[in-house]
């Protein structure tokens, strides 16, 4: 279940009412008159159903309470109430399966931000990474994988170009160009630092590594494993199933193959930084494309849903 507090011009308040007691898998409404003091309105309360919850929400911004007043859900924990049982009972689909686009959107917003700690942490994934290719480490590749925090610009991309929304898109491009570009320099300036320590070789480099050779050899294996796991995230990101995103960030070697074209471009192996970066394409393309066939499926099905979800009929 979530939770919604709304603060609305009092003139409003009504139409909002009516929004929430139309939509199927809503209750406990409460209504306080004159309550809210910036902005000034009445404060409006309701539970929802996460299944409902996108419906109830989108109905609710219609209505413009997003700029005349204030729209805040939370996640409810534990709801004991024999109303909230019939309210998910009701609503179309699985609340595991919902997709909350205003949510989605503003996460992916956040999360694909150029910023200081986003450059940082994928500049110190592709270090560690850059230690695991010379040292032929998986470990090491393990590790950088789980640290890089590359999937947020990705579905940013993807939830741009489902929602049609350039600037997001724009934001996203730009943090994910932009963040692998200064990680990559960043990591050719700490592979010649290494070097000069005579902690990296070119020897190391360009000897047998069986355990980190799969990242510098792009194939149809690549895209496909990039396409799943961009289905993966996808998936993670818009249900309440939300600790399988781990699991995606081990599973694509885009970090690491930043990493390879990095080291091996300080030892001018151009063969090895040209494949290394195909590999980093190409499974950057896979997320995108499988990330953003999987919003269209859910999109789709939800409003399929909707058609067959019957108005509400009785207050709950």
């Amino acid at each position: 279940m979530l939770h919604l507090r709304l603060i609305v011009p009092a003139d409003r308040t009504k139409e909002v009412v009516d929004a929430i007691e139309s939509t199927v898998g809503t209750t406990h409404l409460v209504v306080l008159p004159g309550a809210a003091r910036t902005p000034a309105g009445d404060l409006v309360l309701c539970d929802v159903a996460r299944e409902a919850g996108d419906e109830l929400i989108a109905a609710i911004r219609a209505l413009g309470i997003a700029e005349t007043g204030s729209i805040a859900v939370e996640n409810i924990d534990l709801s004991l109430s024999a109303r909230a049982d019939k309210a998910e009972r009701d609503a179309p689909g699985e609340g595991a399966d919902a997709v909350l686009w205003e949510h989605l959107t503003d996460v992916t917003h956040e999360e694909s931000t150029l910023s200081v700690t986003y450059i940082a942490f994928l500049a110190i994934a592709t270090m560690i990474a850059a230690c695991g290719v010379v040292l032929d480490n998986s470990i090491l590749i393990v590790g950088a994988m789980a640290v890089g925090p590359e999937f947020g610009p990705l579905a940013g991309v993807c939830t741009a170009i489902v929602q049609r929304a350039p600037r997001l898109a724009l934001r996203s491009l730009i943090a994910l160009i932009g963040g692998f570009a200064f990680a990559m320099v960043v990591t050719v300036c700490f592979s010649y630092a290494m070097d000069a320590f005579d902690l990296f070789s070119k020897a190391q480099l360009e000897a047998d590594r069986p355990n980190t050779s799969f990242i510098f050899a792009p194939d149809w294996l690549s895209f496909v494993v990039a396409a799943l796991a961009g289905a993966a995230g996808m998936l993670s990101l818009t249900s309440a199933k939300s600790g399988a995103l781990v699991g995606v960030a081990i599973s694509v070697t885009t970090v690491p193959a930043a990493a390879n074209a990095a080291v091996a471009l300080s030892y001018s192996d151009f063969d090895q930084t040209w494949h290394s970066t195909q590999q980093l394409l190409l499974n950057l393309l896979g997320i995108i494309v499988a990330g953003t066939l999987t919003l269209l499926a859910q999109k789709w099905f939800w409003t399929k849903q909707r058609e067959r979800t019957p108005a509400k009929t009785e207050k709950a």
